[in-house]
């Protein structure tokens, strides 16, 4: 099924291959689950028929892992998906170690594991015995998020317009389970390049509301579109603060791409992918160093109230979006 020895191998989640010994570590749950399921896929592929067996490492009494370990009575391959080893009983423990020393190299065993502390000495015996472990880390960026979206597609050798990633992404939020089966409806329904239209057909009630939607509604002027915006979003239950957030943002990449003006810059040393950098100049026409410097000062303010030094986060986002609007000409 797979050599055993102390050849260690390490990647992303999306590399997860079948060893003895395996760690799944990260706290992202989507990405675990993937990394196993992969995993168990490839045994199946392989083997044609599987027996996995699934243990919580916080509830396993001594000898329950080197009795799952055993050789089925089916004669089937073996695997063992150990979960929660973040928080792993001492029996387990002990017996993780011990395991390490003489794992069954007819045997998968997964340890997935979030991140935390506990359990160091365990990760520490399968790594010196050459575990593979493959990484399942947080997002929580907006940038990782983007990249993601981006992942998804690629993995799915399907083109992706960077507008409909950004879309997709001021719709959905950043809850990775949800991104990941909006890419998913998008991939099924969609035939060709996803673009930002198609993203809009099936989530534009979710994007108009977003911060971003409001922000690009303020920063061209259109004082009565992104008051609407913002009311309907603080009516929904968004948050004032990722409100305030996404206004801030994109005056600073105003202010930069502004600053940049003249000089012969690349656009990837802005940060910015390019798509944003022409965006970023068409809004530009709409301001100058005055009213920018205003606008920027106004989302400060907010920004400050609405992490408690206002008394009213509602008001504070609706006076700062009128601000911002009102400066900018039209």
């Amino acid at each position: 099924m797979a050599s055993s020895g102390a050849q260690r191998t390490s990647g992303s989640w999306a590399e997860a291959a079948p060893a003895p010994l395996v760690i799944v570590i990260g706290p992202e749950e989507l990405l675990a689950v993937r990394a196993v399921d992969a995993i168990i896929a490839s045994v199946r592929s392989a083997e044609g028929s599987v027996a996995v067996t699934t243990l919580t490492a916080a509830a396993c009494v001594r000898g329950e892992l080197r009795a799952a370990t055993s050789p089925s009575l089916f004669d089937e391959p073996g695997v063992v998906v150990i979960e929660e080893a973040e928080a792993m009983s001492d029996d387990f423990l002990e017996d993780a170690i011990a395991y390490a020393g003489s794992p069954d190299p007819e045997v998968v065993v997964m340890l997935r594991h979030g991140g935390a502390v506990r359990g160091k000495r365990a990760l520490e015996a399968w790594r010196a015995a050459g575990a593979s472990e493959f990484l399942c880390p947080a997002i929580k960026r907006d940038s990782e998020l983007v990249e993601f979206v981006e992942g998804e597609f690629k993995r799915a050798r399907r083109a992706v317009r960077p507008q409909a990633v950004r879309a997709l992404v001021d719709a959905v939020g950043g809850d990775v389970s949800e991104l990941a089966a909006s890419c998913q409806q998008l991939l099924d329904d969609i035939a060709g390049p996803v673009t930002e239209d198609a993203v809009s057909r099936y989530y534009g009630s979710r994007v108009n509301a977003t911060g971003f939607a409001v922000a690009d509604a303020a920063i061209v002027g259109k004082v009565a579109e992104s008051l609407a915006l913002v009311r309907h979003a603080l009516d929904t239950g968004t948050d004032p603060v990722p409100l305030v957030a996404a206004l801030a943002s994109k005056l600073r990449m105003l202010a930069r791409v502004g600053a940049a003006r003249g000089r012969e810059l690349e656009t990837t040393s802005l940060g910015f992918a390019p798509w944003q950098v022409d965006r970023a100049r068409r809004d530009l026409r709409h301001w100058d160093a005055d009213s920018l410097a205003g606008a920027i000062e106004a989302a400060a303010l907010a920004d400050a109230q609405v992490k408690g030094a206002g008394r009213d986060p509602r008001y504070a986002i609706e006076k700062a979006v009128r601000t911002v609007a009102s400066l900018a000409s039209r």
